[in-house]
């Protein structure tokens, strides 16, 4: 099953990438539009309901907006929130983050596990970054949040991690882009290593399925194929967009 939630202002709802806590709307629009997006996953199958902890949300939101070295991110406060609001609901117990510069995109997956967001016990919580003094960054930046260890990140090519992770993976975020232009065509690298040991009902997270969706076609004609994922919803509501797929 493939559809699509498109919000009306997606093109409009736009950030300063160097403002990154900047509110861009009032809080109840942003939890109304995030929640419709997550009423249509669920109805397609992908999220077993759509009940998560606003309040813990917001305690997240504060911790990373005092504690992490952000110098941009294009993740929009919509996108924080929806990422947020997957992970707890989804609660995997295993998650591998792949591309993760500074760890917003990261924490913003892993803030359901661990830190004041935290509502449900992980395992492993993984964050990669190829460049190795993005990598120091973000693995500061998550211990300021993390004491136990449970989300770290590491300096490493993500198609290495994810196939030599000898776990389950139930969840896998993708926001990397491969090194001597590939871009944003290693993601099908990426998941590909690890969807044998993906079981079913796992997640893959997508980002820049809306502005690249160009470079995502082969990604995209994978996720969105029934013989290797049983739905697919392409969620925009901002410029960027993130495809959610279920196995």
């Amino acid at each position: 099953m493939i559809s699509t939630f498109r919000s009306p202002d997606c093109d409009r709802y736009v950030m300063d990438w160097y403002q990154p806590h900047r509110q861009l709307e009032p809080h109840s629009r942003e939890v109304a539009v995030v929640g419709r997006a997550l009423d249509l996953l669920r109805e397609m199958g992908i999220l077993p309901h759509t009940t998560y902890d606003g309040a813990k949300m917001l305690a997240h939101r504060w911790a990373v907006r005092e504690l992490f070295d952000v110098p941009w991110t294009a993740i929009t406060p919509r996108m924080q929130r929806l990422l947020y609001a997957i992970n707890a609901i989804a609660q995997p117990t295993n998650m591998i983050a792949a591309g993760v510069f500074c760890g917003f995109t990261f924490i913003s997956n892993a803030g359901a596990a661990v830190g004041p967001g935290a509502c449900y016990e992980a395992e492993n919580l993984i964050g990669v970054e190829i460049v190795p003094h993005e990598a120091e960054r973000a693995e500061r930046n998550v211990r300021r949040i993390d004491a136990t260890g449970v989300a770290r990140v590491v300096a490493a090519d993500a198609v290495d991690v994810v196939g030599e992770f000898e776990e389950p993976i139930h969840l896998l975020y993708l926001d990397a882009d491969g090194t001597n232009g590939r871009g944003k065509d290693i993601y099908l690298d990426i998941l590909e290593a690890g969807y044998d040991r993906m079981p079913s009902g796992s997640l893959v997270l997508a980002h820049n399925s809306y502005n690249c969706a160009t470079r995502l076609a082969e990604y995209l004609a994978f996720v969105r194929d029934p013989a290797h994922m049983s739905a697919s919803v392409n969620v925009l509501f901002d410029r960027e967009g993130l495809e959610v797929s279920v196995k």
